[in-house]
Order: structure tokens, then C-alpha cells, then sequence
């Protein structure tokens, strides 16, 4: 692909040139813009709301699935026809079992309802074409799992996730939510361990919670509300950057000379065509159920963030996934595009996905609410040092579980979370576990109204604890949040390890307060003297400081405390049968099903990394070393030309010299990494390995040089947008 000298300028033009997008909100009897509540949900169904299935039906499925059993047929064809009869009427033609394969995102075949009976065309989907669908199981990531000839597969309807209807320009579908799994039973997709997981800790969860004093629960679920952090760049500047094509980041580009230090962008006023995609985003999102709450833009320039209100863990999972493809359709439609790549940018912030996470009682108690009196509500004490208990013991594997080429970037970076799993849990709570391991008393404050020292504003009442930016799992009031999920991460992924990590310290908990009341304590004096034992050991894995801090590191180092920097570091977790037990204790994943993520996951990594290499080198060939060329060609006159009349062409000469030499040295690099790429790398974990450090310092140092170039050249020889454009003009 060739690039005319000035077509960076035309892009510029057009970028600057565009409107916001209008789209047309429906209009009620009265002429006025629906509310967000006459339209919410719109595109959704649940056999639980259904006004076509009877409330008799309704609360038999309910009962099978509360009990863990399969549902008759005539309830499944109850469901299918009454979801047909719903799809049809609101113009759907297809359907499809939409699932998330272990690529990060989500599949679907469509299935006209279109059938013949006798001859004649109706509508129909049957029970089983509902409840099973069977995809190729040997096409999608199975980690050798799956031979190429050894093809079935199979989906299976989650009754628990709302089926939606997909809208595009010429028709909708029908999308059922289903999980993923092979010819033998493994799962081979993000849905079906998420919902072993949550299945594992309600019993578990409940069962402490019976045993703390709470007799009335039956269940516990767990409930997340995952941010979304992204970028956006007008479409003209992304098809013009073949890495952010090819790998949704930039692999080279000059800082410019503001960014966000003088820290005016987060909160700041949204640009019009970027309030034009947000407020079309939502309208969207809310049609399909999803309970999109707050818009603002983020630190970067360029950088913004969705949140959504809570909801259940796999709903919340699910949701997430048709956000970030919600994001993509409608930024097109906007002449933008979504960036959800974790360092799209360097030098400035990444993108997050921070994961708050929470679980509730089916009386509608929150066990991460402290109450008004947290040093004396032992229950919520307890539950929180069994998390953190569950951080500490299984801290490698939820540093793996957020691994990925993108999270590398980020993690430890000036914005993010260090790749050392620690708890934030602010003072007030620090200190009351510091006097229970010291069986001191703990005297609460005794005024928490902020004076602003003015009658007009309203008063502040100051939290038990500030917030931690810098902490990967902190502390935050009535649930923790997540913060070292990267931006493009399926979710259900580290909620799976999350949950997995919580039940098996749950069931050790309730396995020791059983002891300890049939010893004849109460059950405060149990509680307390389990707090006393798992905060004990996992203390350690507290830190309230910065953990940007290189002090931070260290100390983290003496405690003991692991630092997994790389993707490849991480993922050999899942090699070693000690840090991945608990996952098969607990009956969320297979042994077998453990390497096969693995195997999963350090290929993807592998063929993330070798499609950044090769783009790279083809842009240095194709862009930045062509560009160098013609500006020399251009001082190559000039010089020339001065030194024929006699006058001193020092600068030109100087000039000269300096790309002639940085062209060689970005020659030169690029040529010995092609010769790394052709080597032998049968052995993919030291491969892997390599790669994390060798590679990426080498990738690193190439991409120093190209920016090096990207400030010499001027403009009108650079074919590449810069950084400018893509942060700055929209």
C-alpha cells in the first residue's frame, strides 16, 4: 500500500471536516423522546418475564434449575415457540447459538426460522434446535484438545443469560446464549467454567454464612459491574496505521508535546462526535438490556470510559462481551473506531477493564458491606479476610488469569496496577485487623463530616477509606475491585479463577468454624479466631502505599510476595499441578482442560507477538524507511546544490547524517529480528519466554529509532498519522 506525500494532510481534512452522527431516539404518543425505561430491555427475552409462557411453567424451570436438573421438553418448546413468536414479530429472520470460544470473543451461525411442514414455509425452533447446536469443535482454539478431523463440538442454551436480538442495516437476529464444549464434554469456552465457578461458591458461600449466624440464606450469587476503558480515532487515521489494523496498537509513534500532563482531559467536556457515540452507545445498550450508567472521558487524550450498574456475574460476562462489539458498530457508524487494545498508545495511559466484584445472599445481603460499625461485624470481617486469604494462597494464578501481550504493556506502567497481586484495604480496615491479630481495641472516628468551611456547598461525609489507583484488587467500600483486568479481556476469565480461589478458602473456613463451635465456642469467638488465623498469613499481601513505587517492588520481594512480569511467566503457572489444584478440587476445570488453556494462551501470545514483528518490520520497509530516503534525497540536492555556488550547508549536512545513520541502525535491527522470527521454536514455552524479554527489548529499542526518524522527518515526508492526529483531531 503506497501513500501519496500529502495524503496525511487530506486525512487531517477529513477527520476535522466531519459532523456528529444524529440518530433519532422513537417518540412517544406525545411527540416527546422516550425515557430510557419505555425502551429498556427492548431486545431481549427471558422466559422468567414472558407473558407467552405460563407462571406454572415458568416456576418449574425455575425449580430444575435451582436444583441443578435438566428441564422436560414440553417446558423447552414452551420457551421456543413463545421466543420464535417474540424474535418474528419484531422482524428477526435467524437465529444462532452465540458463544465465547477461547479467542476472546464471541461466534455465532445463523439458522433461518425459516422450515417447510407439508410442503408449506412456517416459522419454527424446535426445543432442540434451541437447547444444542454443533459447531466445528476442531476450528476454533482447543489447545490439541481437538485433532482436524476429530470435528464435533457442541453448544448448550445457558437459561440463565437473556437471549437479544442482534440489529443490523438489513434485518435481526436471534442470539441464544449458550456454552461451548467438545465431542467428549471439555469445555472449550469462557461460559462454562464461569458457571461451575459461581455454582461451586454459592454452596460454599452460604454454608459460611449459615454458619456465622445467618440461618435464613438458601443461596449466594456473585455480582460484578466490569468498567470499560477505550480509545477512540477517527477511521481515516486507522486505516492508515496498518498496526492499529493489524494489532490494534500503535508499534511506534512520537510523544507529543502534550499529552496528559497538564492532566486536563479526565472529566473534562466530551468532544461533540464523541457525545454523539456515547449517547447512541447507550440507547443501544439499553434496548438490549444492559444497564449502562456512567460516560466520562478517561486520562489520556483521546482515552474515554462506560460503566454499567451491576448485575450477576455470567450476565455481567455476557454483557461485557456485547458491549465491546457494541462499541465497534456503532464507532463505525460515527466514522470512528474503537481502540480496546490495553496500550494502544505509548507513553500515555492504557485502558482497563476494572472488574468490581461483589456477592449477595438471597435475602439481599451484600457480604462485602461493612455496615455502619465494620469492627464489629465480624461476619463481614471474616468474609473479607477469607478473600484476601484467597489473593495470597492464589496469587499466581490470578496474575495469570490477566495475562495477555496487550496487559504487558500496561501492567506496572504509570497508570496501572504493578503485576504484584496485592490487596488495598484502607485504613479504617487495616487498622481494625492489625488490633484483632493484636487483640487490642479498635476506637472508630468519631466525626466523619468533611468542614468545607462554607454554608453554600452541601456537607461531605468522608468514607471509611480513600480509593488506591495503584492497587490490582482494592478495597472500595461494599465490594473489590479488580483493577488489573486488561481493557480487551473476556471477563468471565478472571471471575472464574476469582470464584475458584474464594470457594476453596470458603470451604476451609466453614471446615474450621464447624471445628472450632463444636469445641463449644460461639460463633463470634469462631469468626474471630479465624480472622485472627487467615489474616495472620495473609497479611503480607496487603498494601495500602503506591504501588507504582520501585520501593514497593522490593518490599514486595521480601515479603515474599510473587512478580510475574510477563505473559509467559505467568502462564507456566498452569504447568505446574500445585498452583492449578484447586481448580480441579473444586471441579471448575479438568486437569486436561488446564493445559489446554495453556497451550491456548502461550500460542496466542506467540502469534500476537510474531504478527507485531512482522508488522513492523513491513511498516519500516514499507513507510519509515521509504520516507528517510526521500528527505535525504531532498538534503542530497540541497547539499549539493550549496556546495556548487560556495555557500556552507552545515545544518543540511548535519541532517543528513543523522537519518543516514538512523536508517541504517533501524536496517539493521529489523533485518537480525526476521532472522529471530525464521529460527527454530519448537519449544514454545522458552520460545514464549524469549520473546517476553530478548525480543520485546530489541522490538523496544527498534521502536525508539522509528520515532528517532518520525521527529527528523518532516512532515511532508512522513506517510504515517502520528500521534497528533489520532489522540487530538476528531
Amino acid at each position: 500500500m503506497t501513500i501519496e506525500k500529502d495524503s496525511v494532510s487530506s486525512l487531517r481534512n477529513r477527520a476535522t471536516s466531519r459532523n456528529p452522527r444524529h440518530f433519532n431516539v422513537p417518540l412517544d404518543n406525545l411527540g416527546l423522546p422516550k425515557k430510557v425505561s419505555d425502551y429498556y430491555g427492548e431486545l431481549t427475552f427471558d422466559f422468567k418475564t414472558s407473558e407467552d409462557i405460563s407462571d406454572a411453567t415458568k416456576k418449574e424451570i425455575i425449580k430444575a434449575l435451582d436444583e441443578g436438573r435438566g428441564i422436560k421438553k414440553d417446558h423447552a418448546e414452551a420457551i421456543a415457540k413463545a421466543v420464535t413468536d417474540w424474535a418474528v414479530r419484531n422482524g428477526a429472520t435467524h437465529f444462532c447459538h452465540w458463544f465465547q470460544p477461547l479467542t476472546g470473543g464471541t461466534a455465532e451461525k445463523h439458522d433461518a426460522f425459516f422450515s417447510l411442514k407439508d410442503g408449506k414455509p412456517i416459522e419454527r425452533l424446535s426445543a432442540s434446535q434451541l437447547m444444542q447446536g454443533e459447531p466445528d469443535a476442531s476450528s476454533f482454539p482447543n489447545g490439541g484438545s481437538r485433532s482436524t478431523f476429530e470435528a464435533r463440538g457442541y453448544t448448550t442454551w445457558d437459561l440463565t443469560s437473556p437471549m437479544f436480538l442482534i440489529e443490523t442495516t438489513n434485518g435481526r437476529t436471534l442470539c441464544i446464549p449458550t456454552a461451548f464444549v467438545s465431542y467428549f464434554g471439555e469445555s472449550l469456552d469462557i461460559k462454562t467454567p464461569l458457571l461451575k465457578s459461581i455454582s461451586k461458591l454459592s454452596p460454599a458461600a452460604t454454608k459460611f454464612l449459615q454458619l456465622a449466624g445467618h440461618k435464613e440464606t438458601t443461596s449466594v450469587h456473585v455480582t460484578c459491574g466490569a468498567e470499560q476503558e477505550y480509545f477512540l480515532v477517527d477511521k481515516a487515521f486507522y486505516y492508515a496505521r496498518p498496526d492499529l489494523v493489524m494489532t490494534g496498537r500503535t508499534l511506534f509513534g512520537a510523544l507529543t508535546t502534550r499529552n496528559q500532563q497538564l492532566e486536563d482531559h479526565y472529566f473534562g467536556l466530551i468532544p461533540d462526535r464523541v457525545l454523539a457515540f456515547m449517547q447512541e452507545l447507550d440507547y443501544e445498550l439499553h434496548r438490549l438490556g444492559i444497564p449502562s450508567k456512567t460516560r466520562h472521558n478517561e486520562v489520556a487524550p483521546g482515552q474515554f470510559e462506560m460503566a454499567p450498574i451491576f448485575s450477576e456475574a455470567n450476565v455481567a460476562s455476557d454483557n461485557n462481551q456485547m458491549i465491546m462489539t457494541t462499541m465497534r458498530r456503532i464507532a463505525e457508524k460515527h466514522d470512528m473506531m474503537v481502540l480496546l487494545h490495553e496500550k494502544p498508545f505509548a507513553g500515555i495511559n492504557g485502558s482497563g477493564k476494572h472488574v468490581n466484584w461483589s456477592m449477595s445472599d438471597d435475602t439481599g445481603l451484600n457480604l462485602l458491606e461493612p455496615g455502619s460499625e465494620p469492627q464489629s461485624n465480624l461476619r463481614f470481617l471474616a468474609t473479607v479476610a477469607v478473600i484476601v486469604e484467597a489473593l495470597h494462597r492464589y496469587s499466581k494464578p490470578l496474575r495469570m488469569a490477566i495475562s495477555g501481550a496487550g496487559n504487558d504493556h500496561r501492567l506496572g506502567a504509570n497508570e496501572a496496577p504493578p503485576s504484584i497481586i496485592s490487596a488495598y484495604l484502607g485504613d479504617t480496615l487495616d487498622k481494625i485487623f492489625h488490633t484483632i491479630m493484636e487483640d487490642k481495641s479498635f476506637t472508630p472516628r468519631s466525626n466523619n463530616v468533611i468542614d468545607l468551611g462554607t454554608n453554600q456547598l452541601a456537607h461531605l461525609l468522608q468514607d471509611n477509606t480513600d480509593r488506591n489507583r495503584t492497587s490490582p484488587f482494592a478495597f472500595t467500600g461494599n465490594k473489590f475491585e479488580f483493577r488489573a483486568v486488561g481493557s480487551s479481556h473476556a471477563i468471565g476469565f478472571p471471575m472464574t479463577i476469582l470464584n475458584a480461589a474464594v470457594t476453596d478458602i470458603f470451604n476451609e473456613a466453614n471446615a474450621y468454624l464447624e471445628a472450632e463451635q463444636a469445641k463449644g465456642q460461639t460463633v463470634d469467638q469462631s469468626l474471630m479466631s479465624l480472622i485472627k488465623k487467615l489474616m495472620g498469613n495473609s497479611m503480607k499481601a496487603v498494601f495500602n502505599g503506591d504501588g507504582y513505587s520501585k520501593e514497593w517492588v522490593q518490599e514486595a520481594a521480601r515479603r515474599g510476595l510473587p512478580n510475574l512480569r510477563t505473559t509467559p511467566e505467568a502462564l507456566k503457572t498452569m504447568t505446574n499441578a500445585e498452583d492449578y489444584s484447586f481448580l480441579v478440587r473444586n471441579g471448575i476445570f479438568k486437569a486436561e482442560e488446564v493445559t489446554t488453556r495453556y497451550n491456548i494462551l502461550l500460542e496466542r501470545y506467540i502469534k500476537i507477538r510474531e504478527i507485531e514483528f512482522e508488522t513492523m518490520i513491513d511498516m519500516i520497509h514499507q513507510y519509515v524507511i521509504p520516507s528517510g530516503l526521500e528527505y535525504k534525497s531532498v538534503l542530497a540536492n540541497l547539499i549539493k546544490g550549496q556546495k556548487e555556488i560556495g555557500v556552507a550547508s552545515n545544518f543540511e549536512m548535519d541532517a543528513y547524517k543523522k537519518v543516514s545513520t538512523k536508517i541504517d541502525e533501524i536496517h539493521s535491527l529489523s533485518t537480525n529480528l526476521q532472522k529471530e522470527l525464521s529460527g527454530d521454536h519448537s519449544d514454545h514455552q522458552k520460545y514464549a519466554e524469549k520473546i517476553g524479554s530478548e525480543l520485546m527489548t530489541m522490538v523496544t529499542t527498534m521502536a525508539g529509532i522509528c520515532n528517532e526518524l518520525e521527529e527528523l522527518i518532516p512532515n511532508q515526508f512522513y506517510t504515517l498519522p502520528k500521534y497528533y492526529d489520532m489522540l487530538f483531531l476528531r
